[in-house]
């Protein structure tokens, strides 16, 4: 056994003999904020499957959805709300299951929501009765959370819940608040309540200026306790390639989907998955540049003239010519199907010298498909 440390203070002290099968944790006050469990006993728990409000794109919980004004955040959540109070379907085909909505339109006036409503409904007779509005309401810490959980809690079936907008509802910013801890607090509230009630509540809010050109969820505006305490993030967004509906949350699978705005009836359609019909979109522009030009058109000329990234462009180039889409002129250069007047000697079929790198204007799409 090793000495004593000089001068320990424990030195003198007898423990004695220490039979760790007799030893038991000391007991301790129960706490009344954390419970804790074992792994052993959470395996043996039953949990109901999530409940999709919206199939692949609003579940039960908070989803925060994001967008530019006026980009049509109010018409998609509006379409969300009586597609799920009349049980029917909405972008395009997403068929919702029926329940009671309760739409708070925070930016709006009553004869503002009839004609919204009027727009989207069209010529139908009998309006839902289970379709609930409210054009103002308290704050969230000011009576605003008390006000939907005694909603959820007065008709027979509740589904979802729409705030429309943020800004309108959140509490006002403590003075001991750090901003995260402000945007954090302004929705842990609603998330709080849709986990204890199963239901679904769509927060409305914005994106801000200048986000970022790469990730769509960077553009939501305020700090990340506002995604952080949401259990799903929703941003619809729009660039020169169109429209597209971008989601990312806890226990729904990523969303990436193309969409269109239908302004005859201020409906919102799902055109697919956002890189697939982005692709079917840049061979479109590529069969119309060389349906419109003058002489077969190289890679780097399509490219210009249909403002497509190179890469894409050499890629989609190769897969046309093998699958006869476009014509080879001569090495390099293509043309329209329908445009053979315009080859100057026999279109080839690609073969295997087709695929070396060219540089300049000779660069042959097929030598880097694969880049």
């Amino acid at each position: 056994m090793n000495a004593p440390l000089k001068d320990d203070p424990f030195a003198d002290i007898d423990l004695g003999p220490v039979d760790l099968e007799d030893w038991t944790p000391s007991r301790a006050e129960p706490s009344a904020k954390a419970r804790f469990s074992s792994a052993y006993r959470l395996r043996q728990k039953h949990f109901e499957p999530l409940k999709y409000v919206v199939p692949g794109y609003i579940a039960e919980g908070c989803t925060l959805l994001a967008g530019r004004p006026k980009l049509g955040k109010s018409w998609l959540v509006l379409e969300m709300g009586l597609s799920v109070a009349m049980g029917e379907a909405c972008l395009g085909g997403v068929l919702c299951e029926q329940g009671d909505v309760l739409y708070l339109a925070l930016e709006d006036n009553e004869r503002r929501l009839q004609k919204r409503m009027d727009k989207v409904l069209g010529p139908l007779e009998d309006w839902p009765e289970n379709f609930h509005y409210a054009t103002d309401c308290p704050r969230a810490n000011e009576g605003g959370i008390d006000a939907i959980r005694d909603w959820i809690r007065s008709v027979r079936h509740p589904r979802l819940v729409i705030v429309d907008v943020l800004a309108m509802f959140k509490p006002v910013r403590g003075a001991a608040e750090n901003m995260y801890e402000a945007d954090y607090h302004a929705i842990k509230g609603l998330q709080a309540l849709a986990s204890e009630y199963r239901v679904a509540i769509i927060v409305v809010h914005h994106t801000r200026k200048g986000g970022s050109d790469v990730d769509p969820f960077e553009k939501v505006s305020g700090t990340l306790g506002l995604s952080g305490a949401a259990d799903t993030t929703i941003v619809l967004d729009r660039d020169s390639n169109g429209a597209t509906i971008y989601g990312r949350g806890r226990d729904i699978e990523e969303i990436e989907s193309a969409v269109e705005f239908n302004k005859g009836d201020c409906r919102w359609f799902v055109l697919g998955q956002a890189s697939e019909v982005r692709r079917t979109d840049e061979r479109s522009a590529i069969l119309e540049v060389l349906n419109d030009a003058d002489e077969p058109m190289g890679p780097r000329e399509i490219s210009i003239a249909t403002g497509a990234d190179r890469n894409n462009i050499d890629q989609l180039l190769y897969k046309m010519a093998k699958a006869g889409e476009v014509l080879k002129a001569k090495r390099g250069r293509y043309i329209h199907p329908s445009r053979t007047d315009l080859i100057e000697a026999h279109a080839s079929t690609p073969h295997k010298n087709d695929k070396k790198i060219r540089s300049g204007e000779d660069e042959d799409a097929e030598g880097s498909h694969n880049a």
